[in-house]
């Protein structure tokens, strides 16, 4: 048994994390600042499986006061974050305090008060902005990246383009320099597309999970772009799978893996459109806005380097996995709108 920190742990991602921690017998603290109305779902599905701790990564004095009060941990699975690019271009500084500033606290306490713990950073496919160098060809439905068929590796450079992938950026970098500099047992998953149960998407994050919503409940859709923008999706069971394995294997420290469906399970906007169409017929068509800043026309994850040192790979197919989300939406998308509307 081993005994885990969860930042941002009431969240989509973290709260499945929690649940399978408890199914395998593991203790996990929660740290969340609950600032997302929909946690309160999560938390009570949860219900007494994870010890919950109210902070947020802002403040360095509640992250050293989990880790004095509840620590030390085997492991630090840090997913607190401002998760929207839309968000850090309206309001650059909170996401910089959140993204960048909160990890570092959260990387400092680790150092300092559970030195032997594998630190997990759940970074993003931002990190690598808009890979402008890359031959982008247009197809019906979708964009493809005629440069990197396989996906992108983490051999490309970072470049982001936008407040929100530099701040992700800083806490990355930051975290593969403490496993140098420093010996923390740290490493930095790019992921890419996550979606499945407990998520409650909204316009500008979780756009699988905001579609289904938005379908389920009659609401409308804007595009931004074309909608032919191509991401890879990877179900949240896989990646939970994945954490499990990274906390095996502290000798793979200092070390950044992309992490995403990969090439075999790619989506457009569009094509997903064309699925829910086959799950609740639209009640009216999209409308079509500009693209918004950062948003990248096809990201699709090369898992290899995640595969040779954690023999991991997506086992859930697009095909198996978005019905168990649309199952989750038909029956939490009433409740999950009363509960925004109520806030």
């Amino acid at each position: 048994m081993s005994r885990w920190l969860v930042t941002g742990g009431a969240g989509f991602i973290g709260a499945n994390t929690v649940s399978t921690l408890a199914e395998l017998g593991h203790e996990a603290v929660i740290f969340d600042n609950l600032s997302r109305a929909t946690t309160s779902l999560n938390l009570e599905w949860l219900a007494e499986r994870a010890d919950v701790v109210r902070g947020d990564v802002r403040d360095p004095g509640a992250v050293e006061g989990v880790f004095r009060d509840r620590g030390p941990f085997d492991v630090v699975l840090h997913l607190a974050g401002q998760v929207a690019v839309t968000t850090s271009v309206a309001d650059p500084a909170t996401d910089f305090q959140t993204n960048a500033a909160g990890s570092f606290a959260v990387l400092e306490a680790t150092r300092r008060m559970s030195p032997e713990a594998v630190f997990i950073n759940a970074s993003t496919n931002k990190v690598y902005g808009q890979l402008e160098q890359h031959a982008i060809e247009e197809q019906p439905k979708r964009y493809v990246d005629a440069t990197v068929p396989e996906g992108v590796s983490e051999s490309t450079p970072l470049d982001p383009h936008s407040p929100y992938g530099c701040s992700k950026a800083t806490a990355d970098v930051y975290t593969l320099d403490y496993a140098r500099i420093y010996g923390l047992r740290a490493v930095s998953l790019r992921q890419s597309c996550i979606y499945g149960p407990r998520q409650f998407g909204v316009e500008d994050q979780g756009w699988v999970a905001w579609f289904a919503m938005a379908r389920r409940l009659e609401r409308p859709v804007t595009i931004y772009g074309t909608g032919k923008q191509v991401r890879d999706l990877l179900h949240v069971e896989d990646l939970v799978r994945l954490y499990l394995r990274v906390a095996e294997r502290p000798e793979c420290a200092g070390r950044a893996y992309n992490v995403g469906g990969g090439p075999r399970n790619t989506l457009s906007l569009l094509e997903l459109l064309d699925q829910l169409d086959d799950w609740r017929p639209a009640a009216a068509p999209p409308r079509f806005a500009e693209a918004r800043t950062g948003d990248q026309l096809v990201f699709v994850a090369d898992c290899s380097r995640a595969a040779a040192d954690f023999g991991w790979r997506p086992e859930i197919s697009v095909a198996d996995g978005l019905p168990d989300l649309l199952a989750f939406v038909d029956a939490n998308a009433e409740r999950a709108a009363g509960v925004l509307a109520s806030v």
